[in-house]
């Protein structure tokens, strides 16, 4: 339908343009012939002044010495039977020597007109034509210059001015608009009086001071027409358009829009004559073409598709009692065979369903092994570090009970006193570090209290100090004021930052000075707790599978990838929250969120344990 519709549109245009051009090349014709005519009438009247003696005789006198009134009067005469605007007379000098419009008070009578083209033309050719507004009234015309000789050779040029009003206003009839151009491209001569004095191009410097040195236009200000080429088609036609840049006025037809242009130029003159055919009725006719095959076209296509409706209706009734034939024996077959095999599938079904129940049974119990073989780990790697740290106190106070049997029996009873003070503080330590194993190992019962975080952090830091010491890590954990206090259970939540300085100092383990920072915050309703570490930071593969059970990224028999599942179990029972993520400055952080406790003060939470 598109492919028929642009097709018709074209060829009409085609047809269109081809009539309209035809058209054109006779307007032409007749508004050339039109104004030849109109210039022709008089082109004899400036030889004619030749013939009387009278004006040669005023030219053979210098000025002054005979009264020109009786050539006035006869230039008066001649041109009032004639119908010009002027006729005057001029000397070799380019001086007026008589006019027809002496009487008048801008009469031409004295002036000067050496600078005038159509005089250098007579002088240099015998004959000059011109068109242009006349310096003393302002008045457009076309003048028509001839020299006047006798046997003494050359004694002045005779001027006819013509008034070419009378055709232009024929042309505003015509069913197309016409307008001529002379050699500079102004409109002289327009059927549009809107056109008459632009130009079809513009205008460079040289030309516009040209123009004031020969007053052709009297310093007219010449205006673009608007016109624009759009491309070139056979036997010299163009295709324009016309801008709209003022109101259009009262024509018979458009002065705006695109134009068919044909143009010829006038014999005897540098004159461009221009028909302008607009095309709107070209495009209104190959639009109406368009529309009618586009119609067309559509009727075609939807009887087509009517008539393959029906006959892909008929054979799918067809096939669709054969089909129907078909299902029917199909039908009776399967039922009998899926009767056959539902009780097969039942007996099936139950066998999968009590393989499955065991199956889970299994999962979930070697899950919760798995869970118990982490936390068991995790013992085992405290376990490991405090046996480290009981070993040096151990054999310091060994050390130092020898040495006081020794200074007891010399009688340093001072020397005795303080290594005695020294083994005591020995042992509240290492007390301090198998209570913290033992509140770590012991399994709370889930229920929520008060505890200040900032106790509960340093419980953590005193069960960690052995592997503190030995990475020689700084924790930079400044005190908050007021300290947040969160509603959880303390031992679980010491489990739980036991977990994660641990991954904060495995991370840490490679810089020369290793540092941890842990920041305690309150918020509204919530109090969190920040573990960073300055580490390499969290790959993008890592973050994805953090809390996942058995995911680790430490070496075999060093974890079980279970501390980071446990920790999110543990928050998760006290409506908490365990996220990690990277730090814009380089390494990880763990955010750890718990509700917030009352403001009733409580001192429920215990010390570190000794």
């Amino acid at each position: 339908m598109g492919l028929s519709s642009l097709g018709a549109y074209q060829m009409a245009q085609r047809l269109g343009l081809a009539e309209i051009q035809a058209t054109g090349l006779h307007r032409l014709d007749l508004y050339a012939a039109s104004l030849e005519r109109e210039i022709g009438k008089y082109a004899f009247l400036p030889g004619t002044l030749e013939l009387q003696a009278e004006v040669l005789d005023l030219l053979a006198h210098p000025a002054g010495q005979k009264p020109p009134n009786k050539v006035n009067a006869y230039l008066e005469q001649l041109n009032d039977r004639a119908g010009t605007l002027a006729i005057y007379v001029i000397n070799p000098q380019g001086l007026v020597l008589a006019t027809s419009n002496w009487r008048r008070a801008d009469s031409y009578l004295g002036e000067n007109l050496s600078f005038r083209p159509y005089f250098r033309d007579a002088v240099a050719q015998g004959s000059g034509r011109f068109f242009g507004i006349g310096t003393t009234r302002g008045e457009p015309g076309y003048y028509l210059a001839s020299t006047l000789v006798d046997a003494r050779g050359t004694q002045g040029i005779a001027v006819i001015k013509v008034s070419l009003d009378q055709l232009e206003q024929s042309w505003t009839t015509v069913e197309a608009p016409v307008l001529v151009s002379d050699e500079n491209g102004v409109v002289i001569l327009g059927s549009v009086p809107d056109w008459k004095f632009t130009t079809l191009r513009t205008l460079d410097e040289a030309t516009a001071k040209a123009f004031d040195q020969t007053q052709q236009y009297n310093r007219r200000a010449l205006k673009p027409l608007g016109l624009r080429e759009l491309r070139e088609l056979d036997h010299g036609a163009r295709l324009v358009s016309i801008a709209k840049e003022r109101p259009e006025m009262v024509s018979v037809y458009p002065v705006a829009g695109r134009f068919l242009a044909q143009s010829r130029a006038l014999p005897g003159t540098p004159w461009t004559l221009t028909v302008l055919s607009h095309l709107e009725q070209v495009d209104e006719i190959a639009q109406s073409h368009a529309l009618i095959a586009l119609i067309g076209a559509a009727l075609l296509f939807v009887l087509g598709l009517m008539l393959n409706e029906r006959r892909r209706h008929l054979k799918d009734r067809l096939a669709a009692r054969e089909a129907l034939q078909a299902a029917h024996d199909e039908l009776e077959r399967k039922v009998e065979q899926r009767t056959a095999d539902l009780w097969a599938s039942n007996h099936r079904l139950q066998a999968e369903v009590t393989e499955r129940t065991r199956t889970e049974a299994n999962l979930r119990a070697a899950q919760d092994e798995l869970v118990q073989a982490g936390k068991l780990a995790a013992i085992g790697q405290l376990s490991t570090g405090i046996a480290h740290e009981l070993n040096q106190p151990l054999t310091a106070l060994r050390t130092l009970s020898g040495n006081s049997l020794r200074f007891l029996e010399r009688g340093d009873l001072a020397t005795t006193r303080t290594n005695l003070e020294r083994m005591a503080q020995l042992a509240d330590r290492m007390g301090r570090i198998t209570g913290q194993l033992r509140s770590f190992a012991h399994k709370s019962p889930v229920a929520s209290r008060p505890v200040p975080l900032d106790q509960a952090v340093a419980n953590a830091l005193a069960v960690l100090e052995g592997r503190i010491a030995e990475s020689q890590a700084v924790i930079q954990c400044p005190a908050s004021s007021p300290c947040p206090v969160a509603l959880c259970d303390g031992n679980r939540l010491e489990q739980v930052l036991i977990n994660l300085i641990g991954n904060a100092l495995d991370a840490v383990h490679a810089p020369e000075r290793p540092r941890i920072d842990i920041r305690c915050s309150q918020q509204a309703d919530r109090v969190q707790v920040q573990v960073r570490d300055h580490g390499p930071g969290l790959a993008e593969a890592v973050r994805a599978h953090l809390f996942e059970p058995f995911f680790t990224t430490k070496e075999a028999g060093v974890g079980l990838g279970l501390g980071l599942a446990l920790s999110a179990g543990i928050v998760r029972e006290f409506q908490g929250s365990l996220s990690g993520a990277n730090h814009p400055e380089g390494g990880a952080v763990f955010t750890l969120e718990l509700p917030r406790a009352p403001d009733e003060p409580s001192d429920t939470m215990s010390p570190p344990h000794d």
